[in-house]
């Protein structure tokens, strides 16, 4: 019987789960015309599939409008941002040609590269959550790929087929017979040792191999199954760091022991200078402007979070009081801040590798419906071991070492276990809540029943009065019940099979410390938690007590206690200028290249609070740190921090919109000279993470640390620089790399409308708009978060993509396997087609996933 061939010319290539329906309505070979009619309920579980298949259940051309207009907007960023780097790289040369008005021909080109890949990448990435063919088959390619390795075949087999009766057909072996009869057999016998050895070398190889590889997969599987071997595996494989190179920070951690110290003077009763023109403390650093200072001498400030700047001045502290330095107080620190990482680390991978809020035998026992099914399409009656549900839902060995050996070779996370500044601190806790963020997502789905007629298992919640015919267990604090026992064949008949789990205690707690740890290293974790609350909140609203309580009410805890210590003079608050550094290198652009073009009412509002002359010279478009004058006493005055008041700060946004207005383009070229370089491939970092550990102050601030393996450290550096520079083979180390890769993937996950998911990867894309409005262009230490949870979101998106496939061939079983007429159909349809994958028309037609 043939089979409709489906046009070439197709719009659009069917999902699998639109094959897997086309393969139940016309898989006899006709539409209209078939010979078998199925029942009314037939078609009524058909019905269903597509209403429960979420590639043909969509909300309608509009919304896959906007879900595709997000993906084009994400790569037309990208390709804006990387067609722009070479003109904004020459502004240290030729500040002239630094402009996006200078856009030639040659970025143009540099943007459609980048654009038409980033967009190849966003289509591939939903062709394979969607089950289909990388490359379709309306191009063309595979099936001439097809036609011709089947031709071969044909060939072969025709050649060494078996001869036929009939004396045309018959081989004259005679002269084989002869030869070997004159040389007596020796030929024959040599030859069949040799083929014989050679076999038997062949075999033991291959055992040989396959008892490595299942060893290894062991291995792998049992060093990875508890979130303390894990643990381990990292600190040994990270020995080495600690060890070599001990520690590694900057001048942020000299400026909070210089704090802590002068305010331990001040505890003790020594007299200091405080608030005068000649008189330089450590708040003239940043610097904090004067009129937020409490007129009782404090030195305390909430410049690096006031908390850290305890910790780590304390442990300096007491280390001067011991060894009179303080480099036993940074190896503590730096050994310290080791173990949380690894710790963070392990239990997130814990989290995505064995679900451990459930026993092994009884993980993921949503799946059981699909194994069920199965074993029903093939007429056998197969006990669902645990060893079988644990090989179908467990992440295999072979991610989990992807996912090991980067937590252990990359150079960012390698020199962030030991970089003691409050951004490696703040990603090592997002990873921690990351991984929480995905357990609680993971207890509290609702899965819609199987079609009608399919096995299932219904799980309901505990009950104190159950019967004998009902199961429950206890795993590890998730309470599931269990109706007519795991394995039951039931009819399912109810709208819903329910797996309802509780939050375990120890994650409830893990919620509510890596939020603390997350608010104690930097300031912004508190736009982020509240940010991930709402978007929980409006997903889940059964568990409004579980996100207030370990989300929301730590924060504002936090933030209260902060705000009472300010307002009672304890501590000084944090200069406000820090949030407006996108304004500060506009102004200062406009300064360098157009002074004059400042409005004359601008320059009389910021006169108070900057000396434009001094910031004209101060400007760096990688960083804005120079134009706020941070460092010493040697840095230039552009912002007047001394004499400032809060009435002439209430000026600084009215007169940056009139130069913005005066000053467009010059302003535009501002924002993306500072921010383009995150998702820029190409740009070098600016500051990247071997800065810490190669710091020019490490000798002067240290006794003995910074001339512990000075030579090793140097050689490392610079070896990691060379190859950081060399184009593609250094983009590995980047981290820009992987905040497109994280870009690209949430472009794909909106249009694959994988909305749970999504909102718990969404304050990715929060910390993507903090790295724009940082003081500093393609700095690492900005990107680590989502450094180190890529790997991760990788996995969810190809855990989802198969469970999505799964689904769509569970749903097609279940159907074909309950209606006899239907099934008897399909096996006389299978039996012509011959299961032939090589064709395209016939596996399309027979709704078979290639």
């Amino acid at each position: 019987m043939n089979n409709p061939s489906p046009s070439r010319h197709s719009r659009r290539q069917p999902s699998d789960s639109e094959a897997d329906v086309q393969g139940l309505e016309n898989r006899d070979g006709s539409d209209k015309h078939a010979s078998v009619n199925p029942a009314d309920n037939v078609s009524a579980s058909v019905d269903e599939i597509k209403a429960d298949t979420p590639m043909i259940a969509h909300s309608g051309r509009f919304s896959t409008f906007l879900c595709w207009a997000l993906a084009v907007a994400a790569s037309l960023w990208i390709a804006l941002c990387t067609s722009l780097g070479p003109l904004y790289r020459q502004y240290e040369t030729n500040p002239g040609i630094a402009t996006i008005t200078a856009f030639s021909f040659n970025n143009a080109m540099i943007f459609a590269i980048t654009f038409a890949i980033c967009m190849l990448v966003i289509i591939e990435l939903v062709r394979f959550g969607r089950g289909q063919l990388l490359i379709p088959y309306d191009f063309g390619l595979r099936a001439r790929f097809a036609a011709v390795r089947n031709n071969r075949r044909h060939q072969t087999h025709e050649s060494t087929a078996a001869p036929k009766n009939g004396d045309n057909n018959e081989i004259d072996t005679s002269s084989n017979t002869a030869s070997n009869s004159q040389t007596g057999g020796k030929r024959g016998t040599k030859f069949d040792n040799a083929h014989w050895l050679r076999s038997r070398i062949w075999q033991w190889t291959r055992r040989m191999a396959s008892s490595l590889r299942s060893g290894a997969r062991r291995c792998m599987m049992t060093v990875t199954d508890k979130w303390w071997k894990i643990a381990l595996v990292l600190i040994i494989g990270w020995l080495w760091v600690p060890i070599t190179l001990v520690a590694a920070f900057g001048a942020d951690i000299r400026s909070q022991f210089r704090e802590f110290s002068w305010a331990w003077n001040q505890w003790t009763g020594l007299k200091q200078p405080y608030i005068g023109f000649f008189s330089f403390v450590p708040m003239d650093i940043y610097p904090t402007a004067h009129y937020l200072w409490p007129a009782k001498p404090t030195y305390l400030t909430d410049q690096h979070n006031i908390v850290l700047t305890l910790i780590y001045g304390g442990a300096g502290t007491v280390s001067r009081y011991f060894t009179g330095s303080n480099d036993l107080g940074i190896a503590v620190l730096a050994s310290g801040q080791l173990l949380f990482a690894a710790f963070c680390l392990a239990a997130t991978a814990n989290r995505f590798f064995n679900h451990p809020w459930l026993k092994p035998r009884h993980r993921l026992f949503a799946h059981v419906s699909a194994m069920s099914s199965e074993n029903t399409s093939t007429n056998k009656k197969t006990e669902l071991t645990p060893k079988k549900i644990d090989t179908a839902t467990f992440v295999g060995p072979l991610p989990r070492f992807f996912i090991l050996l980067f937590f252990l070779i990359c150079p960012l996370v390698l020199f962030s276990t030991i970089s003691l500044t409050k951004s490696p601190l703040f990603a090592f806790a997002f990873v921690w809540w990351f991984g929480v963020g995905y357990e609680i997502l993971c207890t509290k789905k609702m899965r819609r029943n199987s079609t009608h007629g399919q096995s299932a298992t219904s799980l309901h919640r505990i009950s104190d009065n159950s019967d004998d015919s009902e199961h429950s267990n206890n795993v590890d604090g998730a309470m599931i019940h269990y109706k007519n026992g795991p394995n039951a064949n039931l009819e399912a008949n109810s709208a819903y099979d329910r797996v309802i789990l509780h939050l375990r205690k120890r994650t409830f707690i893990a919620l509510v410390l890596s939020t603390l740890v997350m608010m104690i290293s930097v300031k912004y974790a508190l736009y982020i938690v509240l940010f991930e609350f709402a978007i929980a909140l409006f997903a889940d609203r059964r568990r409004w007590k579980t996100y207030i309580i370990g989300m929301l009410l730590p924060a504002l805890l936090f933030e209260g206690a902060v705000g009472l210590a300010t307002r009672d003079g304890a501590i000084i608050n944090g200069d406000p200028i820090e949030s407006h550094g996108v304004q500060l290198q506009q102004i200062a652009r406009v300064a360098v290249l157009n002074p004059d073009g400042i409005p004359q009412d601008a320059k009389n509002k910021l006169a108070p609070i900057f000396n434009l002359d001094q910031m004209a010279e101060a400007y760096s478009q990688q960083d804005a740190d120079p134009v706020k004058s941070s460092g010493i006493q040697t840095k230039r005055v552009s912002y007047r921090w001394r004499t400032v008041s809060k009435a002439d700060m209430k000026n600084f946004n009215a007169a940056w919109l009139e130069i913005v207005k005066a000053n467009p383009r010059i302003c535009l070229d501002a924002l993306l000279a500072k921010s383009y370089g995150y998702f820029d491939i190409l740009d070098p970092p600016y500051i990247d993470m071997t800065y810490y550990v190669a710091y020019a102050g490490t000798a002067n601030f240290t006794d003995w640390i910074g001339y512990w393996c000075a030579g090793w450290r140097r050689q490392l550096t610079d070896w990691l620089k060379n190859w950081s520079s060399k184009p593609a083979i250094g983009w590995l180390i980047h981290g820009n790399t992987f905040v497109i890769i994280t870009l690209l993937l949430g472009a794909a996950e909106v249009i694959l409308r994988r909305w749970k998911t999504l909102s718990t990867h969404l304050p990715l894309l929060l910390l993507m708009g903090v790295m724009i409005t940082a003081p500093a262009n393609n700095f690492e230490r900005h990107m680590l978060p989502l450094v180190f949870v890529l790997g991760f979101v990788l996995l969810t998106f190809w855990q989802d993509s198969r469970a999505q496939r799964a689904k769509a061939r569970t749903l097609r079983n279940g159907v074909t396997t309950n209606h006899p007429q239907v099934a008897e159909s399909h096996e006389s349809t299978d039996t012509t087609n011959k299961l032939d994958t090589t064709c395209p028309a016939k596996a399309k037609t027979a709704g078979l996933e290639l």
